[in-house]
């Protein structure tokens, strides 16, 4: 089950990337009567954040938005929503991003993982405490066990366990969160391209080697990589990964119970069993970590 959000005076700073989910956390916290800010990365997140109390930021401007932080009051920041990695000879940096400069350099050559980790030490210095989504809304992340009517059978759970094992070696190497299996066999693994991009490959496949709509086979997997950071960048999966999946053939969608993200969850879940597809939250895996606070 998903632990309640604990109610909090700390002001709350929504730094925004492209997706619903930022919106989503906006939304939540006006209906609480929290206190917060959105801090939109330009060239990422929506122009929707207008509509609640706002500051838009640029990736070069560490110095700007660490005294717009302040400003505010913000107390709290969730980093939430993707962001590409910018050009960094296109940047505009202001002094501060100019100093760190080689310490982001050496994270990014490191992967994602330390670069979000740099991101997270960074503002943590600075005396911000950095939370994850769902510390922040009730209900976000998933649940063990089978979330609507279809459960998997004895075949899918074999590919839950064979593709989630191919996240955890690829994860060791900062490669994807995602995976597809069908009948053991590894359809295809998520990297840069994500996640709906890697089901569109899978859709393109021949139809002997994944399901069809008359006969539903193979799973699609997202799950934390090994000691990843769970306070951002957790997987996420919304009502067009159903739907890409089962265009896709396959039979269900498991994710980490605890480590991942269900988008609009009584849509998603409905989607599912609309067609005859199974949602499988899998038991939270103990890979050490760095996940501050767990749902």
């Amino acid at each position: 089950m998903n632990r309640p959000v604990e109610q909090t005076d700390a002001k709350l700073a929504i730094v925004a990337g492209g997706g619903i989910v930022p919106l989503l956390l906006a939304q939540d916290c006006v209906a609480r009567k929290r206190d917060f800010c959105l801090f939109g990365v330009v060239g990422a997140a929506s122009e929707a954040i207008a509509d609640y109390p706002h500051h838009w930021i640029n990736i070069g401007t560490i110095g700007k938005t660490m005294q717009l932080l302040r400003q505010e009051g913000c107390d709290e920041i969730v980093f939430i929503g993707p962001v590409n990695r910018p050009d960094l000879r296109k940047l505009r940096l202001d002094m501060r991003a100019v100093r760190l400069l080689p310490r982001y350099v050496k994270a990014a050559r490191g992967g994602d993982d330390q670069l979000l980790r740099f991101m997270v030490d960074l503002f943590e210095a600075e005396g911000f405490r950095v939370i994850g989504a769902h510390e922040v809304a009730d209900g976000l992340a998933a649940e063990t066990g089978v979330l609507g009517h279809v459960g998997p059978d004895a075949a899918a759970l074999q590919d839950i366990e064979r593709a989630a094992e191919v996240i955890d070696i690829l994860g060791r190497l900062d490669i994807g969160q995602g995976a597809v299996v069908c009948h053991g066999v590894v359809l295809a693994v998520e990297a840069a391209e994500g996640t709906d991009a890697m089901l569109h490959r899978c859709a393109e496949l021949p139809p002997h080697l994944r399901g069809s709509d008359m006969q539903r086979a193979g799973v699609l997997v997202k799950k934390p990589k090994p000691g990843q950071e769970r306070r951002v960048d957790l997987p996420t999966i919304g009502i067009s990964t159903v739907r890409n999946a089962a265009a896709a053939g396959l039979a269900g969608i498991a994710v980490d119970a605890g480590g991942a993200l269900i988008v609009d969850r009584a849509a998603v879940i409905a989607e599912a069993d609309r067609r005859n597809m199974f949602l499988y939250g899998m038991p939270p895996a103990t890979d050490g970590a760095n996940s501050g606070d767990q749902p």
